[in-house]
């Protein structure tokens, strides 16, 4: 009986789902914002080693932003 209510406690608090993690609004601004990101640099081109930090501070962000959904429990 005790060991149920411990469990059930730790589900209810154990976080997010997947679905209700995206669809709040600091995810979806993080996510918008780095594909943003990674449009602009792809819009004005890459011409210099300072472009390439660019896209790959963008991808870094969008693949850490996915990488937080993916690890929220379902």
């Amino acid at each position: 009986m005790l060991s149920e209510n411990v469990e059930r406690t730790a589900v209810s608090h154990s976080g997010r789902t997947r679905v209700e993690k995206m669809l709040q609004i600091d995810w979806l601004g993080q996510t918008v914002a780095s594909l943003c990101w990674i449009a602009s640099v792809m819009a004005y081109g890459i011409s210099s080693s300072g472009d390439w930090l660019q896209l790959a501070a963008a991808s870094s962000w969008l693949v850490a932003n996915i990488a937080a959904i993916l690890n929220a429990e379902e």
